[in-house]
């Protein structure tokens, strides 16, 4: 199975819907250094826990960079590695990775604290970071922990991570979450009450995933049951007091 996947993404994934908050201010003005044509920053690595927005960012990325070279950016991820190789490190055959990213414009990696600890994978990362960082093409690997705290790496990559730009993207801050989730109802023409985002807010997990899925539950129910969303029914749906 291939796990390549061209730019650009879902409409989703793009800078126009990046809700830009107190959380991720700095890796999106980085991202958007990153991908500008000037080519003063090619490196950057960003970090933060899962579903704070690095793949979006990442894809947006992908999206400008595929634009600007007028070629797909392949795009790659360590959680769904093991599909491309199903266990087979083997150092002596042809670097799969290297195939994957061949003559593309650009290195994008997704969640690289997932790399299986395997000394021939490393090496294989450790060459194509080392190429395409050669070539002066641009380069944006994320990751849930900053570089230094990254398991199963090689030291000389952790210390080129910290070449280029780095940022946190953290948005479990009540601000954060608010602007996220006043722009999830919005995207889907939900009116939501002040009650009803206080409550989402003080009971669902702090990432984007769990809010999305909240809304869409609770906005279902309502169309289904042709009722207005209230708290009453934000509690009734979530099964919460």
């Amino acid at each position: 199975m291939q796990l390549v996947f061209d730019f650009p993404p879902m409409p989703r994934y793009s800078f126009d819907n990046f809700v830009v908050c107190g959380g991720n201010r700095a890796a999106w003005h980085f991202t958007r250094q990153l991908v500008a044509g000037d080519g003063t920053e090619n490196l950057l690595y960003l970090y933060g826990p899962p579903g704070s927005g690095k793949t979006h960012l990442l894809a947006a990325a992908g999206e400008v960079l595929s634009g600007s070279a007028g070629q797909p950016a392949p795009f790659i991820s360590f959680r769904t590695i093991d599909d491309i190789y199903r266990g087979d490190y083997a150092a002596e055959r042809v670097s799969r990775l290297g195939e994957h990213f061949l003559d593309a414009p650009a290195l994008l990696v997704d969640d690289i604290h997932l790399i299986p600890d395997t000394e021939s994978l490393r090496v294989e990362v450790w060459q194509l970071f080392n190429d395409f960082y050669g070539a002066g093409k641009k380069i944006m690997i994320t990751g849930m922990f900053p570089p230094k705290e990254l398991p199963n790496l090689d030291d000389h990559l952790i210390s080129r991570l910290l070449w280029g730009l780095v940022a946190k993207v953290d948005i479990t801050d009540d601000e954060s979450r608010g602007m996220i989730l006043s722009k999830l109802a919005e995207d889907r023409q939900v009116l939501l009450p002040d009650d009803v985002a206080d409550y989402l807010l003080t009971i669902v997990r702090r990432d984007v995933p769990s809010l999305r899925e909240a809304l869409e539950r609770i906005n279902r129910h309502a169309l289904t049951e042709g009722r207005k969303i209230t708290l009453r029914l934000a509690r009734d749906v979530l099964g919460r007091s």
